[in-house]
């Protein structure tokens, strides 16, 4: 099976969690964690800090690590490095993704997460009770 290797932001903002909605591909409309495949050489802060540029056009201090979630889809096994991340400035712009919203914690499960993204809410829901 094909291994895909990936880092995600999990961005806060007071008690709000960012979230991106797909617009494209098989899960087009679902929720995710903004982020991206990592680059050959890339340690993960660097992939992260590069993806979210990419992604958002602003700057994120990553702060910790959460945790790596191991998923298999269909046609690829995702190895999904998580990290607790703030912005370093307000502005944020939708490059790729359809919709964004920033969710509290009892708002997190208002939205469709990709099933990866979905075991890293669950665990933010119970670190945060």
């Amino acid at each position: 099976m094909k291994q895909i290797e990936v880092v995600a932001a999990i961005i806060r903002k007071g008690d709000k969690i960012f979230a991106t909605q797909r617009g494209y591909g098989d899960f087009k409309d679902w929720w995710e964690f903004p982020g991206g495949k990592m680059e050959v050489g890339e340690t993960h802060e660097e992939a992260l800090k590069r993806e979210i540029r990419e992604e958002l056009s602003t700057e994120i201090n990553v702060d910790e690590f959460l945790c790596t979630v191991e998923y298999d889809y269909p046609k690829f096994h995702l190895t999904m490095h998580c990290y607790i991340c703030s912005l370093q400035t307000e502005a944020l712009h939708l490059n790729e993704h359809e919709a964004a919203k920033w969710l509290s914690k009892d708002e997190l499960y208002s939205v469709k997460w990709l099933p990866a993204d979905a075991d890293v809410v669950n665990r933010l829901v119970n670190i945060e009770s």
